[in-house]
């Protein structure tokens, strides 16, 4: 079986590399096409060979332009590619341009198209990656959804009618964190702080919003120090506007750097899709500033509260975490093995 998985973005190489991983074991061709959608300084040769990631094949190098330009680029560049190497299964993850260019190309010219964190809903038509994602599940052959609520999703919207195979494999995110945290020498050192990560457009691009936020992270770091990994794109608007942030900030991190910070802090306070579950995975009470999330099971069951931009909910929720007693031995995400039922799923179906 040959496959073509298309990420662009960091956080779908990472993703991508647990699947990889169990192909390799179980003998599966791959080739990876990365679209080169967001340009990242941290993946260099050393973001591949610490993380024993997969180099991509196929560099498209399609950034910097318009949603409508990069996603038609991309998919006159991806089909080219699919064309010339005729896979039986295209593989793509989660909810960004480079996912939807990806799956339609497969689709116009009948390659089957395998959806990585199918069924995840915010049920916010005017994110872009709900678009991306609602429209990438509708033509793929089948979906690997991380969550039971993923498949509640799925069911609710009539997929039962179509001929689209859906399994519930658990979240290739929990795979990842177990390894790389397994890689790593315990830290001794440990700090009295909060992780924090701001840099979500809906925050940034408005100025009342973010001026709440940096006042409510400023109130806390009086009392509890507030670590955070500071964006570029932030850090231009904060300058921009005059908008004093008086925490502690951090160049960006890379993957492993933010595992060893997530292990060692006292809660997390982020507008961050991935970091909401990666703090659950640490056993890490979480705080999100963002009016919805796509990871619900979160906030039914205690371990993560949204608080939009209002400032004084932000300061009161994060110094109620001290307070908190969860139990983080819910089986929320799988077992660690999503992996592993991908890539036994894929090779089942399409070998």
């Amino acid at each position: 079986m040959k496959v073509i998985t298309i990420v662009g973005a960091r956080p779908q190489f990472v993703k991508a590399a647990v699947v990889s991983r169990a192909f390799k074991k179980l003998g599966v061709e791959e080739k990876i096409i990365h679209t080169g959608q967001h340009f990242d300084a941290n993946m260099s040769e050393v973001f591949f060979t610490e993380m024993q990631i997969p180099k991509p094949a196929f560099n498209l190098d399609i950034h910097g332009v318009g949603h409508g330009a990069m996603t038609g680029r991309m998919l006159e560049k991806i089909e080219e590619v699919l064309i010339r190497e005729k896979p039986d299964v295209v593989l793509v993850y989660g909810d960004t341009n480079s996912t939807l260019a990806g799956a339609l190309a497969a689709q116009k010219i009948h390659i089957p198209v395998a959806h990585v964190e199918a069924g995840l809903r915010s049920f916010n038509m005017q994110m872009p990656e709900e678009v991306n994602r609602i429209l990438t599940d509708r033509i793929s052959a089948v979906l690997y959804a991380p969550t039971q609520k993923a498949v509640e999703n799925l069911k609710a919207e009539g997929y039962d009618n179509f001929d689209i195979k859906v399994e519930l494999v658990g979240d290739v995110m929990l795979d990842a964190a177990l390894f790389y945290a397994s890689q790593l020498e315990d830290d001794e050192s440990q700090e009295d702080y909060f992780l924090c990560t701001l840099h979500r457009a809906e925050n940034t691009d408005d100025l009342s919003r973010l001026k709440a936020l940096v006042e409510g992270l400023n109130e806390i770091h009086k009392t509890t120090k507030v670590k955070l990994p500071l964006h570029p794109r932030t850090a231009a608007v904060l300058q921009k506007n005059s908008i004093e942030l008086n925490v502690e900030t951090i160049p960006p991190q890379g993957y492993l750097e933010m595992i060893k910070l997530l292990k060692n802090c006292e809660g997390v306070i982020t507008d961050s899709g991935g970091l909401q579950k990666e703090a659950y995975f640490f056993q890490k009470a979480c705080v999100t500033m963002r009016d919805q999330t796509e990871w619900v099971e979160l906030v039914d069951n205690g371990f993560n509260v949204l608080v939009g931009a209002d400032r004084q909910r932000l300061v009161n929720e994060v110094q109620a975490i001290e307070h908190k007693s969860l139990d983080f031995s819910m089986n929320l995400y799988g077992k660690g093995n999503a992996g592993e039922e991908i890539a036994a799923s894929l090779l089942n179906l399409f070998k």
